[in-house]
């Protein structure tokens, strides 16, 4: 073993955190604070009314490339649905050891050992925000103006089941379309309604087409409603879909066939209306990226396995700003989301001293 406090990482995963626990998340941050402040870091706290506060830690500054850390402290699951914390010679048990409380305390136990080899931390701040299972809707706005001010971004999600880090995101976007017809009595007055459930159908059928499987890009009607009652032609009808892409020219081309969808009436006298957007924009494999691997694999004499993911993140969000980034610097863990949530000891272990060496090349 490495020394690594698992009695500390308990403290911080008994704490319920999931998302709408403003309470949970809050004290979760606010043991995380301690710790971060033990080690120098200047707090600025962004404070939240319904949601947990969101953290940015700073260190001084020095001449040199700056470096971001970004972590969520937030959950899916609700008080008393997974709760505890539980560990055998292998591995670690319990909310949010793999997503991502044990990532950020890969990130925080390395911070420790520079502390302890330097003397100081410099050029090297952390972002901790509360609210990434649901989307990150009101963080991303503070996650995408704080990652700015910085050259390279190292994001704390799960490792892959071979140390691999990920390289590539998809974008996500979350839509509603708002279908309005005419009621009428399907019996006595049929001729006189507007059927919204059939244009609903029609465009439904339009919107799935426009999956692309070749290039990683999906259209997934999740949710439809709409109608009365059997006896009544639906004056209201609304779909609700996702839209996941790999690259920006699949992006565009899905918004602009979305838009002709909207705007067409496939069932004379409908009306239509589109709501909601991108959520996080995709996060593509570049060559800024493969540099910046190769760096690390230059100070830290490893060999970086990559992937990319369908899944989302809020590396999403940091690059898109710009920022040269890098995701899955956390442990391997796997049954995140579910109450068989673990995380590997030995991967927790061999990513801290991964990332103290990567630390190190910033500290000056």
């Amino acid at each position: 073993m490495n020394n690594i406090n698992y009695s500390q990482l308990s403290e911080l995963i008994q704490v319920n955190s999931w998302t709408k626990n403003k309470k949970g998340v809050d004290l979760a941050q606010k043991i995380f604070e301690n710790w971060m402040r033990d080690l120098g870091f200047e707090v600025e706290i962004f404070k939240q009314e319904s949601i947990g506060n969101h953290y940015y830690y700073k260190s001084s500054r020095n001449h040199g490339k700056r470096l971001l850390l970004l972590g969520h402290m937030d959950t899916v699951f609700p008080p008393d649905t997974f709760e505890g914390f539980r560990e055998d010679e292998e591995w670690i048990y319990g909310p949010g050891v793999c997503d991502m409380k044990g990532g950020n305390f890969v990130a925080l136990e390395a911070l420790r050992r520079v502390k302890k080899l330097k003397g100081e931390i410099s050029n090297i701040d952390m972002l901790i925000v509360s609210d990434e299972e649901t989307g990150s809707d009101n963080s991303k706005y503070i996650t995408a103006k704080v990652a700015k001010d910085y050259d390279y971004c190292l994001v704390y999600e799960a490792a892959g089941k071979n140390g691999e880090i990920v390289i590539g995101r998809k974008g996500v976007g979350t839509f509603f379309i708002d279908i309005e017809g005419k009621a009428a009595h399907a019996g006595n007055h049929y001729i006189d309604g507007i059927d919204a459930n059939l244009e609903l159908a029609k465009k439904l059928e339009k919107l799935v087409e426009l999956t692309n499987l070749e290039e990683g890009t999906t259209l997934n009607v999740g949710k439809i409603e709409g109608g009365i009652g059997a006896n009544t032609i639906s004056p209201y009808s609304k779909l609700t879909f996702e839209l996941r892409y790999t690259n920006t020219d699949e992006r565009d081309r899905v918004l602009k066939e979305i838009e002709k969808v909207v705007n067409t009436s496939y069932v004379k006298g409908t009306k239509s209306t589109l709501s909601g957007g991108i959520q996080r924009d995709v996060m593509q494999p570049n060559s800024k990226q493969k540099e910046f691997i190769n760096f690390i694999e230059e100070v830290t004499n490893s060999n970086l396995k990559t992937e990319s993911r369908g899944g989302v993140s809020d590396a999403n969000i940091v690059a898109s700003s710009g920022v040269v980034t890098l995701d899955g610097f956390g442990p391997f863990g796997d049954g995140d989301h579910t109450i068989k949530e673990r995380a590997n000891k030995k991967s927790l272990e061999s990513r801290v001293e991964l990332s103290t060496k990567i630390f190190l090349a910033f500290v000056k």
